[in-house]
């Protein structure tokens, strides 16, 4: 089956993130190798060009649907999608920012916890949903220079769904995240014809 057009588009500048992420469904355990196998030593800059296709892909998805459907059900649990899409700028940020502090030595005593579910303002409006874009790219960025050459070392931080990964491996596993709300977005828009993998 032929990848939908938002897929083809975001591929061949993210392939790594894409491959990744065609494998969360289908096989869990070569989606750790993968991760493992790409984001490895000397990756965080080739990761972050790739976060910055991921996140023109999350500004195009956002740039199709119109300002009605921001309060329309977003796609997770009760979610709408200002909500939803807020949540996705966030965790791009920290879930790189992790990896940069273990990269950095300088983990937080109170140590932090990935809680999935935790939705943006449900009357987030456009401008502010692309300025949380926006700092998500600055945020992601900074991390990517503290990984850099540190992309092996280990991170405490443990997520109750994929467990602990390596500091480069949050930088990539941001993006697989990101790939999952943009998916979404496309299926709402669309009516699900285009989700379709």
């Amino acid at each position: 089956m032929a990848a939908p057009d938002w897929l083809a588009a975001v591929e061949p500048d993210a392939p790594d993130v894409v491959a990744v992420w065609r494998l969360i469904e289908t096989d869990f355990r070569s989606t750790r190798r993968q991760l493992r196998q790409r984001a490895g030593p000397g990756s965080a800059e080739r990761v972050l060009a790739q976060q910055e296709a991921v996140a023109d892909a999350l500004a195009a998805a956002l740039d199709g649907i119109s300002d009605e459907m921001l309060r329309a059900p977003g796609g997770e649990e009760d979610w709408n999608v200002a909500q939803t899409f807020a949540h996705t700028t966030g965790a791009r940020r920290w879930l790189a920012r992790a990896g940069a502090w273990a990269a950095r030595g300088v983990w937080p005593s109170d140590s932090p916890v990935v809680v999935p579910g935790v939705p943006g303002a449900p009357h987030a409006d456009r401008e502010t949903l692309l300025t949380l874009l926006a700092k998500s790219r600055r945020s992601m960025a900074e991390s990517a220079s503290a990984i850099a050459g540190h992309e092996s070392d280990p991170c405490p931080l443990k997520h109750p769904l994929i467990g602990k990964l390596r500091c480069g491996e949050w930088l990539l596993w941001a993006g697989v995240h990101d790939l999952m709300h943009v998916e979404q977005l496309h299926r709402l828009r669309t009516g699900g014809a285009d989700a379709a993998r």
